[in-house]
């Protein structure tokens, strides 16, 4: 089943007062190529978190981020009391040697660098779970938005693929016309030039099925039946984004062939119908994963 490599996911969830949001996007790219944006409480899972991502998501440009919303009592802020005494110290005896009057320090010293703590508990192994398992879910929520988008794609890619079969079947109703018109003209050139010096009418006939066979295009709609239908099986395996763009390549090869041989104005029609399908999907195989 197809995905589209553009999607998005999100999972929030509690851990005792934290309230943890994750957020994970991700757009085409040719490879996994991965930003991430952690909470500095968390930092210290970013490898596991990289690590998890990129095996869920296999490729595109991805942002990563995860976030405390809340944290309630559990992150406080506590006063340095230590060094709040040595600034203390500190001020009254420069005071004492410049001769001012006692002043109220306090409010210098709570503005003092290093005067408050921000302390925080270590991460237990049950914390370092719950937090891979929120970031597993929001990878999941954006698998299933990739899965809904692949649906789409593989809809276009099939009306494509229908839409240059279907020309290609309309081919064959112009191939014999194309031979006699050839011959046709080839003769009244010919005619032209008996009644000059006149020519060798067997050596005409083996230089027309030379000529002819030049032109046969049965190999070019063979291989291009052949490749369409590969297109539609290779659609139903995973991750088949890659092995989609050779295929097209292939298909572009045969319908280029098919054209530069048709000769024929109402095959040349037919041709740029499928061109014109063919460019369609390879736009939308950038997106596929």
């Amino acid at each position: 089943m197809l995905k589209s490599m553009t999607g998005f996911g999100k999972a929030t969830g509690t851990f005792h007062t934290k309230k943890v949001s994750v957020e994970i996007r991700s757009l085409n790219s040719k490879s996994i190529d991965l930003n991430a944006r952690i909470s500095s409480q968390y930092r210290e899972l970013e490898p596991a978190i990289r690590k998890l991502v990129a095996n869920e998501l296999s490729r595109g440009k991805v942002d990563v981020s995860v976030s405390i919303d809340s944290i309630g009592e559990e992150s406080a802020t506590k006063l340095n009391v230590a060094l709040a005494k040595s600034y203390y110290n500190d001020l009254k005896a420069l005071n004492d040697a410049i001769g001012e009057s006692t002043q109220d320090y306090l409010p210098l010293i709570m503005r003092m660098p290093d005067i408050y703590n921000i302390e925080r508990e270590s991460l237990t192994d049950e914390e370092k779970d719950w937090v891979l398992n929120l970031v597993k879910e929001a990878s999941d929520n954006l698998n299933n938005f990739r899965r809904k988008e692949g649906m789409e794609l593989e809809t276009e890619f099939q009306e494509r693929i229908t839409e240059i079969r279907d020309f290609l079947l309309e081919v064959p109703k112009y191939e014999s016309e194309r031979i006699d018109i050839i011959r046709e003209r080839m003769i009244k050139g010919l005619e032209d030039i008996q009644a000059k010096s006149g020519y060798d009418e067997n050596r005409f006939e083996q230089e027309m099925i030379f000529y002819i066979e030049k032109l046969d295009v049965a190999e070019e709609k063979m291989r291009l039946a052949n490749h369409l239908v590969y297109f539609e099986e290779t659609m139903k395996t995973d991750a088949a984004g890659k092995k989609l763009g050779f295929i097209s390549q292939e298909i572009g090869r045969e319908i280029n062939t098919l054209g530069s041989k048709s000769n024929h104005a109402q095959m040349q029609v037919l041709v740029i119908g499928m061109k014109d399908n063919l460019e369609k999907i390879k736009e939308q195989i950038l997106n596929t994963l």
